[in-house]
């Protein structure tokens, strides 16, 4: 049985043009084409790179933190309230107005003592900028480390600056060293985004970060497999190079340079729409749609490509309504908030009676919007 579905999922009409067979691609006279199981490495590469980012969260993102003067926020100690506790991690973190009153008779306090207890208490749950600060350090130095190896790995490549070359021979076009590296490397990082999205910040747009790691590991796989090497490290350089950017103005934000963090947030919103709103749909797109139909008839794996990099594509669109929108705001008020920023709550100190001021139930300071995430 499982032989039978393993051979109904590599038949060869469903992964290869007309004419082709699996046995085509089989290594010969020194040359070595793709195997589904070099991917294999990815996962246990994966959780090296969590090891890895963690020892540099610990050891280079927290002491280049503190020397920028961001340091760990301890939250302000609530008033320990069994019912209201019980209340918060059992039912909900944003009680409704009838059930504000019915827990300010129970505690016997006011409605409004019971609504800040609710804010501090969420507030004692928001990520610091520490943490944020760490997150955004690791990406950056990732996405640098991917921009610089995929332009060291392409730029002696033809088929960078000449589209057709990206078909020429295909499907029998041998494995490079330098294409398999950028490939387990993008892979090996984005599974390893999948595996901490549980532990990370989470922000608004957490469903779409899910999506797109989905997406963007099944699009290398599947064009791994059916050999569609050279567009899909073009897609991974177009990709990396604008995400340098962001982390970068995210991580000036954390440390409070805002003229800094504007500049470069200005700078990653031109390099997202050229890349990500004209290079890869009227380039990429115009390479794996248009182009290929030159050499081959459409076939299965054809099409299916080409359906994920328009699914690729509308999260591109997804992503570019909030960088307008914050461009907007910009332009408007001349500071930048992040649109799928996590919503920290706002201090309960403003409107807060001044028996609970400094009292028995201080609140926590409310945590800065963070910059634009990825």
């Amino acid at each position: 049985m499982l032989q039978t579905i393993t051979d109904l999922f590599w038949l060869e009409e469903l992964w290869l043009p007309p004419t082709i067979k699996w046995s085509d691609l089989e290594d010969h006279d020194g040359l070595v084409f793709v195997k589904p199981s070099h991917l294999y490495i990815t996962i246990p590469c994966a959780f090296l790179l969590l090891i890895i980012r963690y020892l540099f969260e610990r050891f280079i993102a927290t002491p280049l933190a503190k020397t920028l003067g961001i340091n760990k926020e301890v939250p302000k100690k609530i008033q320990h309230n069994p019912v209201l506790e019980n209340f918060f991690i059992r039912s909900t973190r944003h009680p409704s107005q009838d059930d504000l009153y019915g827990l300010a008779k129970k505690c016997n306090q006011g409605v409004q003592q019971i609504e800040i207890w609710f804010k501090r208490r969420r507030n004692q749950e928001k990520p610091c900028r520490l943490k944020k600060f760490q997150e955004a350090c690791w990406r950056f130095t990732f996405y640098l480390f991917l921009t610089i190896a995929g332009i060291g790995f392409l730029y002696d490549k033809p088929w960078l600056y000449d589209l057709w070359e990206v078909w020429n021979g295909y499907p029998k076009q041998p494995l490079l060293p330098s294409q398999y590296w950028y490939y387990i490397l993008e892979m090996s990082f984005y599974w390893s985004l999948l595996f901490s999205l549980g532990s990370d910040v989470k922000r608004k747009d957490f469903l779409a970060h899910v999506i797109h790691h989905l997406a963007a590991l099944s699009l290398m796989s599947f064009s791994w497999c059916t050999n569609y090497i050279r567009s899909g490290t073009l897609v991974m350089l177009v990709h990396d190079v604008a995400d340098i950017w962001l982390e970068s103005a995210k991580l000036f934000s954390y440390a409070g340079w805002k003229q800094t963090c504007n500049t470069l947030f200005l700078i990653f919103a031109a390099v997202f729409f050229i890349t990500r709103l004209i290079i890869f749909p009227f380039w990429i797109l115009y390479c794996t749609l248009i182009l290929p139909l030159h050499y081959l008839k459409p076939f299965f794996s054809y099409i299916f490509l080409n359906m994920q990099l328009l699914i690729l594509q509308v999260l591109h669109l997804y992503w570019g309504y909030y960088v307008l929108k914050m461009l907007r705001k910009f332009v408007i008020k001349k500071e930048l908030e992040d649109e799928r920023s996590d919503g920290e709550e706002e201090s309960a100190e403003e409107d807060e009676p001044e028996c609970l001021k400094n009292g028995r139930g201080t609140g926590s300071n409310p945590v800065p919007n963070g910059q634009p995430g990825h």
